[in-house]
């Protein structure tokens, strides 16, 4: 009988803790009760998890400078009801189409302190922003200054940030590495005095700052300072967008930066280089929300060929990561951690790719155990499909014993609902 693990790693919410019983408890519940009562595949969110990490990255800002804000990038967890907690939380907001501000309205964010960007934003997310009074709107390229400029026509002029491009990239996924010169984001570094000159010159637009971002899941600091360093230059500003980027621990073995630190080496790099009395906005998402979830499934299968396949009742329709980045994620039965099977944790969607995880140790799989994969936060329900005409899971908080659904599973009557006779 191989060894029970007793511990969790990181990559867990940090309210979870496995029991005497060797079952897995997420916010005060046990997770195979949870997969009983609500099914899987099912996102179990921890609220308390999502509240203590945000309180930490506005007390790491406090500490660090008085004007700041920080912004949860919300493509991370587009959810209603994880808006609404991290609204509660003080924290600003990051949307990057009309669905997504339609959805943090909802969630009860001030639209003064919602922040609107992407690459091609239409007219009619841009009359929408306008409508609701977004706070402010990152403009990308020379398009959309004319087209901005036509949308708020004689009204009050419209604050803004440019987002410029710094030549810097941190080691990462090229799918999710945006500050090199040949993005589809933002105006390169060469490109830029020009774009800033032609908005200054605009008596329809307000320029407050520059706004950057170099990518996602990035576990170094070094390319964050030398990102300032790049933008430095183009001249001086009130506000700076810094983006996010900071990664996370999918298993164990990763150690993301800490909080603090990273937070130290954004404003250490800003009052070296850009001066001090600055305001300093920073797009944490990943960051905030991918360690207070998991995804639990089901075993339907264990097959044995060349590898011990373990098929479950998800895959790529609630976790794309794996197919679409190569990312890595660990896995465990439930109420039963601990190796000895090295497996492959597969989806049931007609797609070879379809795998969760391609190396895994788990205990004696079984159908009809519960498996948990943790860390599935972040772009778990933003990137959830119908792939196979199977329905999404829904999202169900758990806090201090007590769970409850906040985004009910689809069904089949679901995928047919835009259906026109």
């Amino acid at each position: 009988m191989p060894p029970t693990r007793t511990q969790l790693s990181q990559a867990y919410p940090i309210d979870s803790s496995i029991d005497a019983d060797g079952r897995l408890q997420l916010g005060g519940c046990d997770a195979v009760e949870l997969a009983r009562e609500f099914g899987t595949p099912a996102y179990i969110v921890s609220e308390d998890d999502l509240r203590a990490r945000a309180q930490a990255f506005v007390e790491a800002f406090r500490t660090r400078t008085k004007d700041f804000d920080v912004l949860f990038a919300s493509k991370a967890f587009p959810c209603t009801a994880i808006y609404r907690v991290l609204a509660q939380e003080g924290i600003a907001c990051d949307v990057a189409s009309g669905g997504e501000l339609s959805l943090a309205l909802r969630g009860g964010f001030d639209p003064a302190r919602i922040y609107m960007h992407g690459n091609a934003k239409s007219v009619a997310e841009l009359r929408f922003a306008r409508r609701a009074g977004v706070g402010h709107i990152v403009i990308d390229n020379h398009d959309e200054i004319e087209r901005l400029e036509a949308v708020v026509d004689d009204g009050e002029p419209q604050p803004v940030l440019l987002r410029v491009t710094p030549d810097v990239r941190g080691r990462t996924n090229d799918k999710i590495s945006t500050g090199q010169a040949d993005s589809k984001f933002g105006f390169s570094i060469a490109q830029a005095p020009a774009a800033i000159a032609r908005v200054q010159g605009s008596d329809r637009l307000d320029l407050v700052g520059l706004h950057m971002h170099i990518g996602s899941q990035i576990l170094e600091l070094e390319p964050f300072r030398l990102a300032i360093e790049a933008i430095a230059p183009l001249g001086d500003f009130s506000t700076y967008n810094l983006g996010g980027g900071l990664g996370v621990a999918y298993t164990a073995d990763q150690e993301p930066p800490r909080i603090a630190d990273y937070v130290a080496a954004k404003v250490d790099a800003v009052t070296r280089v850009l001066g001090p009395g600055k305001r300093i906005l920073d797009e944490p998402g990943r960051a905030l929300v991918a360690n207070s979830t998991v995804t639990l499934y089901t075993v339907q299968s264990v097959k044995r060929n060349v590898s011990t396949w373990v098929g479950v009742d998800g895959g790529m329709s609630d976790n794309l990561r794996p197919m679409l980045y190569d990312s890595v994620y660990e896995a465990q039965v439930a109420d039963r951690f601990g190796g000895g099977t090295l497996s492959r944790l597969a989806g049931k969607h007609c797609e070879s790719g379809d795998v969760i995880v391609r190396e895994v140790e788990l205990n004696d799989p079984r159908v009809g155990d519960v498996i948990v994969t943790p860390a599935t936060g972040a772009y778990g329900h933003a990137m959830a499909n119908n792939y196979n005409g199977v329905p999404r899971p829904p999202v169900i908080m758990v806090s201090h014993g007590d769970a409850r659904v906040v985004v009910r599973r689809e069904t089949y009557d679901d995928l047919a609902a835009r259906d026109v006779e």
